[in-house]
């Protein structure tokens, strides 16, 4: 019987309460949903943060600060993972895809960064991807990529590189081999992402043997997907994430009530299969945090 890592992602730039009532918006909320996710067995959250007026995803360091606060004036042990992923969309207006439209967030590398810089997280994401996502583009230049891990490394952060095709995965080799990026790298495969990896058995294994000698690695999924590929990821030899930002419901029936119920039915089903959850001080061990 072998643990594993299990990560619950709480909320995401795209999930809104029209899709799930449940999903948090406000500091406190965030904070809860991980302590509670972190009751029910998650050793990791991942965390985006919203405006509390409009519910829209933000990139404000106070929002992200309130938010670790709370959670560590009640644990110092669960892992905290920030996102970096805001500030590399450039929407195209319709008629003239030069000029940008109102959902571009383009931002420099620096100012991705800037809070991971100020709070310091356990773990900071880093997309590599460069894709069609939705009615817009998402941009990650290697120009981007390779200073945004610097600044991610110097707060003394470990970097998780989100992979969303296989093109990601030779963007991180080569990062790898000028230096730029470490070996033996936390990633994420992520799959569900239309025109990136699609959800399937066969995806997994064809993107694990991909990866960097020594990764330690995540598959999982959007939608309908998700909790299908949780149980995929592991029987592959990874590890587990779930959470509001990739679905909302806990079966085709059932509207999850909240993020810790998602992360109950991960635990469950780790167990089922063998290999359940880390605990955070073991998870901080397994990844030299």
């Amino acid at each position: 019987m072998s643990k594993r890592l299990l990560t619950c992602a709480v909320l995401g730039n795209f999930t809104t309460r029209s899709l799930n009532p449940a999903l948090p918006i406000t500091p406190a909320e965030i904070a809860d949903d991980c302590l509670a996710a972190a009751e029910e067995g998650a050793s990791i959250v991942h965390i985006h943060v919203r405006d509390p007026a409009t519910e829209l995803p933000s990139m404000e360091v106070a929002l992200y600060a309130e938010v670790v606060s709370r959670i560590r004036d009640v644990s110092d042990d669960l892992i905290i993972n920030l996102t970096t992923g805001n500030g590399g969309r450039f929407h195209p207006t319709d008629g003239n895809p030069v000029l940008p439209g109102p959902r571009t967030n383009l931002l420099p590398p620096d100012d991705r960064v800037r809070h991971i810089q100020e709070i310091k997280p356990d773990i900071a994401t880093l997309d590599l991807n460069t894709m069609v996502f939705g009615g817009e583009v998402v941009i990650n230049p290697p120009s981007s990529v390779r200073r945004m891990g610097e600044l991610i490394l110097a707060a003394g952060s470990r970097p998780e590189i989100e992979l969303f095709d296989s093109g990601d995965i030779a963007l991180l080799k080569a990062l790898q081999k000028e230096g730029s990026l470490p070996e033996a790298p936390l990633c994420s495969i992520v799959m569900g992402v239309p025109y990136g990896f699609a959800p399937g058995p066969e995806t997994v294994l064809y993107a694990r043997g991909l990866l960097p000698p020594g990764a330690k690695w995540t598959a999982f999924a959007t939608g309908r997907f998700a909790f299908p590929m949780l149980a995929q990821s592991l029987l592959a030899g990874g590890h587990v994430r779930i959470g509001l930002e990739d679905a909302v419901r806990l079966d085709a029936e059932t509207l999850a009530p909240s993020n810790a119920a998602m992360v109950a039915k991960a635990r469950r089903m780790m167990e089922d299969l063998g290999h359940p959850p880390l605990t955070p001080m073991e998870a901080r061990a397994l990844l030299d945090l």
